[in-house]
């Protein structure tokens, strides 16, 4: 490269936008995915290894799918050829390999071909891909936003490992937001911080792009230049905000309002609050507040987390407001928690007399002598009629923790157990006379 090339070179680099500039170039410089990058991960392995083979990178919008294919290349020291699956066809696709075939006969230097939104690709562009990576032609990445159970094709998704990649962490996204600042010779107000820490997302291209644009002309940034760079007001959302927010949205669910709590779900989204925390608090609702007036609460609260994981946002919103509209307008009862923490306290309290010797496990020959076991009567055989007369120690006998409500299907095991209770006192009225 002579002088006007190094210089046009140059000049091209400091126009390239902010994250492209930040763009690492070993693993090691890598802001997050330490669970595919540290020690004992994935790609780690790969860099040992020194052959990449087959992956596909899959994680929301700037999560670092394109950087680490990159690195990767410079890595194994491979050409690194991007093709990209909504401009690119068949054609583009084979002249890609051909040029691949002619590196590797005449200049013995291997091809890591990447394709971003490899799911944009259809069944036969997929399928031209497989012949060049079963005989080793190139090393391939696809990257996508899509899960590749979906939307890559089982040849190519058997040929390839997926790894997933998880949207940045606060602490990732104030990592790269250092190097920004640094790169931009800027510094940042707490304001204007703490908003492009929520605008991200978790996207860390998306707040670099943010502030390039909000520092131009400024040696300070606030939260207003941020909201003209983005052209959307700063939420007000702040540490005390999202105490105050999730309090009023978990309050709304439980009292019953289901268009409030979508009031307070959509503020918490649009500030970018994690939707995962989100769903874990609508898990321990529906057992806490919901329980066993409706059993159905739980699966779905546990399904809708594991939905917002699958899929990530923006499409983890529906999900989210699906479980919370479902659990805002059916029955409550909070029993069981109420129940186990009655427990608690007596137990901490000191309660914790003697197993009473028919419900021990008589494990030996010498516990059998003991009594241990004996009287136990097994409640499948002729429940409930034939049940034990009571299973709590004898210095708690009638003690009563779960207390069931007249609310959805919880009204049905009030009742069943009240018979129960009945029962046991008839058989010991008729014992004592």
């Amino acid at each position: 490269m002579d002088l006007f090339d190094q210089s046009g070179a140059d000049n091209l680099s400091r126009r390239a936008p902010l994250a492209e500039r930040l763009r690492p170039k070993t693993l090691g410089e890598v802001v997050g995915q330490a669970h595919l990058t540290g020690e004992g991960g994935p790609l780690g392995a790969v860099v040992r290894r020194g052959r990449i083979g087959s992956l596909v990178l899959w994680g929301p919008p700037g999560t670092g799918k394109t950087t680490l294919a990159r690195v990767l290349a410079g890595t194994v020291e491979e050409e690194f050829v991007p093709l990209s699956a909504v401009t690119s066809g068949v054609k583009d696709l084979r002249g890609a390999l051909d040029e691949a075939r002619e590196r590797l006969k005449f200049r013995d230097r291997g091809t890591l071909l990447f394709v971003d939104e490899v799911h944009r690709f259809n069944k036969a562009q997929q399928d031209a891909l497989l012949p060049a990576l079963e005989e080793g032609l190139v090393d391939f990445i696809g990257a996508t936003t899509e899960n590749p159970s979906f939307e890559v094709t089982a040849p190519l998704l058997s040929r390839s490992r997926v790894l997933r990649l998880r949207p940045l962490a606060e602490e990732d996204l104030n990592s790269l937001l250092g190097r920004g600042l640094e790169e931009l010779g800027v510094s940042i107000s707490d304001d204007g911080r703490e908003y492009l820490l929520s605008l991200a997302g978790g996207d860390g291209r998306r707040m670099l792009n943010a502030l390039e644009v909000a520092a131009a002309g400024t040696r300070r940034v606030e939260a207003a230049d941020v909201e003209r760079a983005v052209g959307q007001r700063a939420p007000r959302y702040g540490r005390e905000e999202h105490y105050d927010v999730i309090s009023a949205f978990i309050k709304s669910v439980r009292g019953g309002d289901p268009d409030a709590a979508l009031h307070y779900l959509a503020r918490m989204l649009e500030a970018g609050e994690d939707p995962v925390f989100v769903a874990r608090r609508l898990v321990i609702l529906a057992s806490e507040d919901i329980g066993n007036a409706d059993p159905h609460g739980l699966p779905l609260a546990v399904a809708a987390t594991e939905a917002v994981r699958l899929i990530g946002m923006p499409e983890g919103r529906i999900p989210l407001a699906q479980a919370t509209t479902y659990l805002a307008s059916t029955a409550k009862s909070n029993a069981a928690y109420a129940g186990i923490n009655a427990a608690l306290d007596e137990v901490r309290r000191g309660g914790t007399p003697e197993v009473p010797l028919f419900l021990r496990n008589s494990r030996t020959d010498l516990m059998k002598r003991e009594g241990y076991g004996a009287g136990y009567r097994y409640a499948h055989d002729d429940a409930p009629e034939g049940m034990n007369d009571h299973y709590m120690p004898e210095e708690l006998r009638n003690r009563i923790y779960y207390e069931p409500k007249e609310s959805g299907s919880e009204a049905e095991v009030k009742a069943r157990l009240e018979r129960w209770r009945k029962q046991r006192e008839k058989r010991e009225q008729s014992r004592g006379d």
